[in-house]
């Protein structure tokens, strides 16, 4: 086979985060202004090539955090979708107009069963609107992305054809998406292989792939796609997005890394941030990591069987493929207490790539930090994270906000709980029994707010180990079609998950959540 790649990037793996855009769309993953700054952050210094920051057209939440992201951002390529509609276009070329390094990334339909019921458009109005929408983004930038969208059950003579039209009208880089996770890792490469082989001026162009995990194969079709030509791989991090989610950045990088002798291809990713970088998205989003989850999960690196241990122990290659340390795992135990001063605080926020817009914020924080210190003998890297955090949560809405509370619960009787929560600045006091003190607990709550909700998602994390360990809750609720994530932190599993509900409540009185952008 001819390689029709480009010479200058031949030898490069351009890493497009989306976790801002198609993993915000996870139910409840919304994300304020202030967390998709301090995530693209991250992502930055985590040294991915493109952050897709949103969808600037979907709302004016959005517009605005893709433009501050843009502002910020200067060694990444700050990029933000469009539909292919002339207003969503500019909208996205007016959110990146400050970047140092902007790219406008336009997508439509090309399977007949999307072009049939969601567009309700012929083949030739498809190509027509696209190429429409790729010269109205090279008004803005000359880095305009095009991807065909459920491409895996399109006709590929339309996908050709779609393609070269594109490619015309100066589309630089064309991604080739399996929208809905169907593909399997043979076929999908292959598809790559005759679109490069098939589309006129192939090598013009970058190639692109977008995968979804519903079969589980994400990662694998995505790989496939590189080893037959692809040289962007849209991912991102923890797998997040919807349904089951997408490629999973950690996963793409460390498999293209550790078999360079296969895919002979370098990234500019700092591996050693992507371990931060998980516990920042999973904090952000309440989405916890599984513990075998590969890459990020806690025990990625642990070994229970005798065998593999004593393996382990005589000659590390014997078990392990990587080193933990290479991926960002290391003692992160910070040796900071109740003694410990602001200074020392703040070098270690910074370490963490947190910033604090005032120093009100700080202070906040610093009192947040003592407090915790007098109830934890050891502060980690990720109870300062969950502490900022939950630092931001408690800024979401003052709305619902919890005074004090107390449970009870002992064998061969029921749970009880008694809650004291303002609303509005106005006290409120409950009494419940439950099946356990969290479920009295969330009754009582709801004696006094009588919120309509449905719980969707229980779900509690330590976020070190220890018995002293913070844990992490997460609570999902829905009301009306709309639905949030929740979180709560402390010591106490059951007041962490009182902050949790009350957190959840909290955004949905705000209406801190936002319409699908498909909508």
């Amino acid at each position: 086979m001819t390689n029709k790649m480009p010479n200058q990037i031949s030898d490069k793996l351009i890493i497009f985060d989306t976790t801002l855009r198609d993993g915000e769309q996870s139910p409840g993953a919304a994300m304020t202004r202030e967390m998709k700054i301090r995530v693209a952050r991250q992502l930055e210094k985590l040294g991915v090539d493109i952050i897709e920051a949103g969808f600037a057209a979907a709302s004016p939440g959005d517009f605005e955090a893709v433009k501050a992201i843009a502002g910020i951002i200067k060694d990444s390529t700050v990029c933000s979708l469009a539909r292919v509609i002339e207003n969503d276009v500019r909208r996205a070329g007016e959110a990146i107009r400050l970047a140092k390094s902007g790219r406008i990334h336009t997508f439509v339909a090309t399977s007949a069963i999307h072009m049939q019921h969601k567009l309700r458009m012929n083949e030739d109005q498809v190509v027509e609107r696209a190429v429409s929408a790729v010269k109205w983004a090279l008004e803005y930038t000359d880095d305009v992305e095009f991807s065909a969208e459920d491409a895996v059950r399109s006709d590929m003579d339309f996908l050709v054809r779609v393609f070269d039209a594109v490619i015309q009208a100066g589309a630089t880089t064309l991604n080739v998406p399996d929208t809905v996770g169907y593909s399997i890792p043979a076929a999908w490469g292959e598809r790559i292989r005759q679109l490069i082989e098939r589309v006129p001026n192939s090598g013009k162009v970058i190639w692109s792939t977008h995968c979804h995990n519903d079969l589980g194969l994400a990662v694998a079709n995505s790989l496939s796609a590189v080893m037959n030509g692809a040289r962007q791989v849209e991912c991102t991090i923890n797998g997040l997005g919807e349904r089951a989610g997408n490629a999973s950045l950690e996963e793409i990088v460390m498999a293209v890394k550790t078999r360079r002798d296969i895919f002979n291809l370098d990234t500019r990713i700092d591996t050693t941030q992507i371990v931060p970088t998980s516990k920042l998205v999973s904090s952000i989003t309440g989405y916890p990591v599984q513990p075998n989850k590969a890459i990020v999960g806690a025990n990625a690196f642990a070994h229970e069987s005798g065998i593999h241990q004593d393996g382990v122990l005589k000659h590390r290659e014997t078990y392990e493929i990587m080193r933990a340390e290479d991926v960002g795992w290391n003692a992160n135990k910070l040796t900071l207490g109740k003694l410990s001063g602001r200074n020392a605080l703040r070098q270690r926020f910074t370490a963490l790539n947190i910033e604090f817009a005032s120093e009100d914020m700080f202070n906040a924080a610093f009192q947040r930090f003592k407090e915790l210190a007098d109830r934890k003998n050891e502060i980690f890297d990720e109870d300062l994270q969950a502490l900022v955090s939950d630092e931001a949560v408690t800024q979401v809405s003052e709305h619902f906000r919890l005074v004090a509370m107390g449970a009870h619960s002992e064998t061969g009787a029921l749970p009880v709980a008694r809650v004291v929560m303002s609303i509005n600045g106005k006290e409120h006091h409950a009494d419940a029994q439950g099946g356990g003190p969290v479920d009295a607990t969330f009754k009582a709550i709801e004696q006094i707010v009588h919120s309509g909700t449905e719980l969707q998602l229980y779900s509690v994390n330590n976020i070190t180990s220890g018995t002293d360990a913070q844990g992490e809750v997460t609570v999902r609720l829905s009301k009306g079609g709309r639905i949030v994530n929740g979180q709560g932190a402390d010591t106490d599993i059951v007041v962490a998950s009182a902050k949790a509900y009350l957190n959840a409540l909290n955004k949905l009185h705000s209406k801190l959540v936002r319409e699908h952008p498909q909508v």
